[in-house]
Formats: structure tokens, sequence, C-alpha cells
């Protein structure tokens, strides 16, 4: 099992592109669809705490029943907030990546060299074709 693990949706650019940047560093990582296989309560607060973020912060707006959940509302205390992840797992942000180094929310993508244990092997660049690792594995942006 590896030491990095990436919580991914492929069907998320942003996702693929970490993806991807964790495989270009020569890394396999352990990937968990967090879509196809949810987190608990227990395990949400885990990896909340291990990212030093508060529970809102992984909540994700756009595409998502949080409006109609009216999770915006700013009485709603972290358990009801991690109770709306468990129950409607696309309410989680991602890309989350935890390492040996620590754990990150990766947006913009290129936020998982920070947490790499490992250098690029040679050049990146995003789906979009936006340019990330030259061809030495230096970090551009």
């Amino acid at each position: 099992m590896s030491d990095t693990t990436i919580f991914h949706n492929p069907a998320c650019g942003t996702s693929r592109n970490v993806l991807a940047l964790i495989r270009n560093a020569g890394i396999e990582p352990t990937v968990v669809q967090y879509l196809k296989t949810p987190l608990d309560g227990d395990q949400l607060r885990a990896l909340v705490a291990q990212l030093g973020l508060p529970v809102r912060a992984v909540l994700r707006k756009k595409g998502t029943p949080f409006e109609e959940l009216g999770l915006g509302n700013p009485d709603l205390g972290d358990d009801a907030l991690i109770d709306a992840i468990v129950a409607h797992p696309i309410l989680l942000e991602r890309p989350i990546v935890t390492t040996a180094l620590g754990a990150r929310l990766c947006r913009p993508s290129e936020a998982v060299l920070d947490i790499l244990p490992q250098p690029q092997q040679g050049a990146f660049a995003k789906e979009d074709g936006e340019k990330v690792v030259n061809t030495q594995g230096e970090r551009l942006v």
C-alpha cells in the first residue's frame, strides 16, 4: 500500500491532473474514488483534521445539493456539515491528497507538488495545456 493517497473523482479535470502529477513523480498512489467508496463520519473528521482546515473549506458547492440542503446557513456546525457530506459524498471538495509530508486540498492541482516526497521525473502540462513542470522536473507555477 502506498504512503500517498488521493481522494479522487475521475470525472473532475483537476483531480485527473493531480493524479497525473503524482504519477509523474514515479508514485503509484492509493486511489480512493470517494463517490464509489464514501468516507464515514469518523474517516471524514480524521481527514479534515489532517488537512488542518475548517469543515466548510472541504464543502463543495458547485454541482452539488449544497443550496437545496441549506448548507450555507452559518448556524450549521461541523457535525451537521460532516453528516451532509457523508450522506452526499459529492459535497466533498476534491481532490484531497495525503502523503508522508502532509495533506492538501489540491486546488489548484499544482498544490500537490508541495507534499510529494519525490520530485517530478519530467515535463508535465495540465489537460488544458498549461505547463506546470519543465523537462528538468522543475516547477514552473
